[in-house]
């Protein structure tokens, strides 16, 4: 029987979360983890920093449905905009070193 909140990967079960911009589940290993640093949205790349966090494909696609869709705010529980810049250039970053 299949666990709540756990795909299969490879014969074993893998933490499963859902992006903040398009919606779909996937495995935690996949996403890119988001934590609000006062008014600032800021990249997780360890997986350490304390606080609520968020998911993301790390795309500049998802990123931007997160803004129209304003998730942010929803995902971390705050009222008002939060600054994103420092996810755009993580992303932007990460896919000028792609190509």
């Amino acid at each position: 029987m299949r666990q709540h909140g756990k795909l299969e990967y490879g014969g074993q079960a893998t933490p499963q979360r859902t992006c903040v911009g398009c919606r779909v589940r996937t495995a935690k290993s996949e996403l890119l983890r988001l934590v609000r640093v006062e008014d600032h949205v800021v990249p997780d790349l360890r997986g350490r920093l304390p606080g609520r966090g968020a998911s993301l494909h790390p795309s500049l696609s998802c990123l931007e449905l997160a803004e129209r869709r304003r998730a942010f705010p929803r995902a971390f529980r705050v009222p008002g905009p939060l600054d994103v810049s420092r996810v755009r250039a993580q992303l932007e970053g990460d896919h000028a070193n792609v190509m």
